[in-house]
């Protein structure tokens, strides 16, 4: 198997983190797990290295403070990048991304994909535990990206995503300029402009039963403008 690196960047996540982790390594168990913890104050870099004391395959970064989605990713792949990782993961710990789909992300890798999205909006995908404004927020900023990039993929804000290093590689990430709620748009649309292939496959995303959510409508409104952004750094040739 690809040397394979799973990220997942933690937040106040002590009560799923070691749950996901276990289910992580026994769905996939040659690939290594990498904790980015942004110094949660409930002690979950402290679980993350309990977690990497008992098992070689799971790491952990730890950053000074509350730093953002987008820049733990970016840290983590380059990082993986220069450790000469192959596939790449993002996977939310609060373990509303079912492991039990990475058999199906690396299935799309093996047969060509550079990227792979765990897709809510195709036939056998969906959402358990949303109510209709949260569903409403998810599917409405999906097909506004959709809309205002001109792309085809139906779960534009997916979280549940599989990279290839050639799709991290052509992404440039030193210069990607999300950190919230578009970053998801963000590298997707990247990866579509230089002609990578992506691919959807099915997922139910189940909403958290333990923490709590950190979107909020800010989060949202700043990836509202972003879109309009990307698009046209795109016209002028700078992404």
């Amino acid at each position: 198997m690809a040397r394979t690196l799973i990220v997942t960047p933690t937040y106040n996540e002590r009560d799923n983190l070691e749950r996901f982790v276990s289910r992580v390594r026994a769905s996939l168990p040659e690939a290594h797990v990498l904790v980015v913890d942004d110094a949660s104050p409930d002690g979950t870099g402290k679980i993350a290295d309990e977690l990497a004391a008992k098992d070689d395959h799971v790491r952990v970064l730890h950053r000074a403070g509350k730093l953002g989605l987008g820049t733990a990713y970016v840290e983590a792949f380059e990082r993986g990048l220069a450790e000469g990782y192959e596939r790449f993961f993002e996977m939310d710990a609060d373990m509303s991304h079912d492991p039990k789909y990475l058999a199906a992300f690396v299935a799309e890798l093996e047969g060509g994909a550079d990227v792979v999205i765990g897709s809510r909006n195709i036939p056998g995908g969906g959402v358990e535990g949303w109510g209709i404004g949260r569903q409403v927020l998810s599917k409405g900023g999906s097909l506004y990206s959709r809309a205002i990039l001109g792309l085809r993929v139906k779960d534009l804000t997916s979280g549940y995503k599989a990279f290839s290093r050639r799709a991290l590689e052509a992404i440039r990430l030193d210069t990607v300029r999300s950190n919230g709620y578009s970053f998801q748009v963000e590298l997707t649309y990247r990866a579509i402009l230089r002609g990578m292939k992506v691919s959807e496959v099915p997922i139910i995303f189940v909403d958290r039963k333990a923490g709590y959510s950190k979107m909020s409508g800010k989060v949202f409104l700043e990836a509202v403008g972003m879109v309009w952004k990307l698009r046209a750094d795109a016209l002028m040739g700078k992404l």
